[in-house]
């Protein structure tokens, strides 16, 4: 089961879904459904988790919403600290311990190699489970499906992931700059306040 991450232009799903190897399953909205996409999500997941080809590719991310207020929460120029980020946290962390979903077998990053800001997927998530996050650089929409494929076909076992609630601690406490640094030096910061001055 394999969650795509970023956004994924309808001719790149549909050149996938064509693989005799791969079934997509897409988030199905209902009257009423929370805004935030955790609930289409979360059972997109639990169909592709019954799926009997050998990759299921679902284009929804129950952790979606926390991913952006990530994003948003080391963004200097807002200042809106962690609250978001937190907020976003209690949900997720509350429909995974009910059982609603569970983390995927493989994360493909759909971005550009150069994100131009701190990701959740290439950062924490990534740091979290290495071989588990898998980066499909950004092309036309030929290039990305072959690349796609591709990483479908190269995908490495390894350790499952931690639990949902470590992924967020770890989340909490990385640091974006250690993406460039390699090794960040001395313990990072454990909030974007405490961090600002070097993050900017």
């Amino acid at each position: 089961m394999v969650v795509l991450a970023g956004p994924a232009p309808g001719e790149v799903l549909a050149a996938v879904g064509r693989s005799m190897n791969v079934t997509l399953y897409r988030p199905e909205r209902s009257p009423g459904q929370e805004d935030d996409g955790l609930s289409a999500a979360a059972e997109a997941l639990q169909r592709a988790g019954r799926a009997s080809s050998p990759y299921a590719l679902v284009p929804a991310d129950p952790l979606a919403a926390l991913a952006a207020s990530w994003r948003e929460m080391w963004d200097v120029s807002r200042q809106e600290g962690s609250a978001a980020f937190e907020l976003e946290a209690v949900k997720a962390l509350a429909a995974w311990r009910a059982g609603r979903f569970e983390l995927p077998d493989y994360y493909l990053v759909l971005a550009r190699e150069d994100t131009g800001g701190p990701d959740f997927y290439l950062g924490p998530l990534r740091s979290a489970r290495a071989h588990r996050v898998v980066l499909v650089p950004e092309q036309e929409p030929g290039q990305q499906a072959a690349g796609m494929l591709h990483a479908l076909g190269s995908l490495r076992h390894g350790p499952w992931w931690p639990g949902l609630d470590e992924v967020i601690e770890t989340a909490r406490r990385f640091y974006p700059d250690s993406l460039a640094e390699g090794t960040a030096t001395g313990p990072p910061p454990a909030t974007p306040e405490a961090g600002r001055v070097r993050a900017g």
